[in-house]
């Protein structure tokens, strides 16, 4: 039920983000959703791929500090307000989330939102309560 997110840190230098990016593709691992914040010092890429096991392994290995994290894939509409709606069930709820990002796929009118959150287990059931779909992580690795 839980998706495995890969968060390599980069520093703040031209050609970074290319050379993560580059290492992934040379041993054809495909991202399926990424995210990219930086601050002055260094940068974070979050990404989603098919093959995570070897996605960590891969920029271990070309020397780059990679952190895997658990997050959730859920369902959402793909219209205005489908966002507003699922935020609506995590603040009553009271649940604190740390970032999202979202990827549409081949479900019309359908979105993948990816979310963290300190406990993913009261996410996952606040969600569940309100019929809110919960993707599989092979869904996920494998759209």
């Amino acid at each position: 039920m839980k998706v495995k997110q890969l968060s390599i840190f980069l520093q703040n230098k031209e050609g970074s983000l290319y050379d993560a990016l580059e290492i992934l593709t040379s041993a054809n691992i495909n991202i399926k959703a990424l995210s990219l914040a930086d601050t002055s010092d260094f940068g974070i890429l979050r990404i989603v791929v098919d093959n995570p096991e070897k996605g960590i392994e891969i920029p271990k290995e070309n020397n780059f500090l990679v952190k895997p994290t658990d997050i959730i894939a859920i369902e959402m509409d793909d219209t205005p307000g489908g966002l507003s709606g699922i935020l609506g069930i995590i603040k009553k709820n009271k649940i604190n989330l740390e970032y999202l990002y979202a990827f549409t796929h081949d479900k019309i009118d359908k979105a993948i939102l990816l979310l963290h959150t300190d406990n993913l287990d009261d996410l996952i059931s606040s969600l569940e309560n309100e019929d809110i779909t919960i993707v599989p992580s092979e869904e996920v690795y494998n759209l």
